[in-house]
């Protein structure tokens, strides 16, 4: 039996519980993973709530663990029983689709058929899980399990969506959620990658975390009635070459475009509910340049990339361990934005 705890029912405010089930049936080409730990995304709440569409039943994207057991068509040789591997939101790719063949056989995350954890594959709230052996990803050793699962989907994230800015660096950078899982590790790998963090989010109480994080300046969106004037000031009136929006709100992606500097990029990586839009005029687009693009997650190679920033110690994620009871707690204060830091389960 796996013990794991499930999404119980769909709301505004859900709700998980424990349950005792039976191990997962191992396909040919799958193998059985035992996880040590799993991290919360917020993502799982947003899936939660029913608002993003079908799930599984238990969810969890951020897990690592060991192979204990392989299907029958694999071989011992080429995936140790043992080995280290982390359990992702991607957990595989179709290679037919028309993002996919676009790729030209490169690994491409946006696959339509969108394999995720918790939406095609039980996710990494449960004591086992099951993994394609074609898209498996072995992690280094080293590094403790609390520190490392919060990379497979927070940080490799913020260090894609990083990248995808084309920003030089030295140049301003300002993160909107900056005080959140990921707006966090953000001001680390933007920090890490040369550049100058402005962080953007809603109430003093954040204000010494993000500093401490590497962040040059701070600017409270609760207080402050021109946040975007603030973030202009902060970059000594340039303002930013790029921004992250890691906040999952309509409203942070309408403010954030006035924060940037002629010819910058808004990076769209919080995912608000559906019926959060934005509302911005062609205009300032035709007149200043601006660009918009979507970041999601990255590649294996992004995130082998993403952790060798850990193993050298510039980027240090700041976890907050918990058991799986646990869960609805920190679902109610998620919501409430009272995390700072990343929520990591021991299983």
């Amino acid at each position: 039996m796996s013990l794991s705890y499930q999404h119980h029912e769909k709301s505004d405010n859900p709700r998980f519980e424990i349950q005792n089930v039976p191990l997962p049936d191992l396909g040919p080409n799958d193998v059985l993973v035992q996880l040590a730990v799993t991290g919360i995304c917020g993502t799982d709440f947003a899936l939660a709530t029913g608002k993003l569409g079908p799930t599984r039943r238990i969810l969890g994207h951020e897990g690592i663990g060991r192979v204990v057991a392989l299907g029958s068509s694999l071989n011992k040789d080429d995936i140790p029983i043992g080995q280290r591997v982390g359990i992702a939101w991607i957990r595989d790719v179709c290679g037919r689709c028309q993002i996919c063949l676009h790729a030209n056989g490169s690994e491409n995350p946006r696959c339509l058929r969108q394999l995720h954890s918790g939406r095609k594959f039980d996710g990494t709230f449960a004591q086992y899980t099951i993994a394609p052996a074609r898209y498996l990803m072995p992690v280094p050793e080293g590094l403790p399990d609390e520190v490392l699962a919060p990379i497979l989907c927070g940080g490799i994230t913020s260090y894609k969506a990083l990248k995808n800015t084309g920003a030089t660096p030295g140049a301003f950078i300002a993160i909107s959620g900056a005080g959140g899982g990921v707006g966090a590790l953000s001001i680390q790998y933007a920090k890490a990658m040369g550049y100058r963090v402005i962080a953007v989010d809603a109430g003093e109480p954040k204000r010494q975390f993000c500093l401490d994080l590497g962040a040059e300046a701070y600017v409270n969106v609760a207080s402050e009635r021109d946040a975007a004037g603030a973030v202009k000031a902060a970059t000594q009136g340039k303002g930013a070459a790029a921004v992250l929006v890691t906040a999952g709100s309509g409203a942070a992606y309408n403010a954030s475009l006035n924060m940037l500097a002629p010819f910058g990029t808004l990076v769209c990586i919080g995912i608000p509910p559906p019926d959060q839009l934005m509302s911005f005029h062609p205009l300032q687009f035709i007149d200043f340049g601006y660009r918009i693009i979507g970041s999601c997650t990255g590649t294996q190679t992004d995130l082998l990339e993403a952790i060798e920033f850990v193993e050298r110690g510039l980027v240090k994620p700041k976890t907050l361990l918990a058991k799986l009871d646990d869960l609805n707690r920190i679902c109610r204060e998620t919501a409430q934005g009272k995390v700072t830091g990343k929520y990591v389960i021991k299983l």
